[in-house]
């Protein structure tokens, strides 16, 4: 009787992929990072921290920052690893890289805001009331078209609103000589010489203007009079070349 015959042997062939799990570990660290940021933007596209409380706005900012922090340190150690592996592919350390410089991105703008914030709600000694907080400018299409976006607060007493006017001039040279034009001659988003505000915490004025070709702007000239019993002047100049290069 012949001996029972064994079943031949198989084999499996499994594909060998350097880096797989590591590429996989990133993107789901990306994505994380993209919600977060996008829960965010929503909150200031929905209004949020305009109208609603500044120290909520304060507190989640905070937690923003936290947990931007953690994923920072968590993909910094990431691309150390990647970097000591010597079977790793480069693409994998490519987006490592890519990932830390997005969260150092991120981290700088709700540092920025946070501070916004916190400057509001705990001024110095000499830094409180009507204040002109900040201007800044985008280049457009054309050489000589600029997005404009200023920001007036109300620092330490927020209890009741505040209202008045802020008039915003260009200050320059055309034909060698010094010449002063008003935001209102430069934007058809602007009406008046002085274009009217009324908040309690802060607000943004914003809109495009479009210098003339043989003008060459040196300074932006912000003054902010507020009306009322307690009236109060607020003024701030601003360097051309520093806004435009921001």
């Amino acid at each position: 009787m012949s001996e029972p015959r064994k079943p031949a042997e198989e084999y499996v062939v499994i594909r060998h992929r350097p880096g797989y799990r590591l590429r996989r570990t990133l993107i789901l660290l990306v994505f994380s990072v993209v919600a977060a940021v996008g829960g965010y933007a929503a909150g200031l596209a929905q209004g949020g921290f305009r109208f609603s409380s500044v120290e909520n706005s304060r507190d989640q900012l905070e937690q923003e920052v936290e947990d931007l922090r953690a994923k920072y340190r968590d993909a910094s150690q990431q691309l150390t690893n990647l970097e000591r592996g010597r079977t790793i592919d480069q693409q994998a350390l490519n987006q490592t890289r890519k990932t830390i410089v997005d969260l150092e991105t991120q981290i700088a703008s709700l540092k920025a805001d946070l501070t916004f914030y916190q400057n509001i709600m705990a001024p110095s000694e000499t830094s409180k009331g009507l204040q002109v907080d900040r201007l800044s400018l985008q280049s457009g299409r054309d050489e000589n078209d600029y997005g404009f976006k200023l920001v007036l607060t109300q620092v330490g007493n927020n209890k009741s609103y505040i209202s008045g006017v802020v008039a915003v001039n260009v200050i320059g040279m055309r034909s060698d000589e010094k010449e002063v034009i008003a935001l209102r001659d430069l934007s058809g988003d602007i009406d008046d010489l002085g274009v009217k505000f009324r908040f309690r915490y802060f607000q943004d004025i914003e809109g495009q203007l479009e210098l003339p070709s043989d003008f060459q702007p040196m300074e932006v000239q912000v003054v902010a009079r507020s009306e009322g019993r307690k009236s109060a002047q607020a003024e701030r100049t601003f360097n051309w070349v520093e806004l435009t290069e921001n």
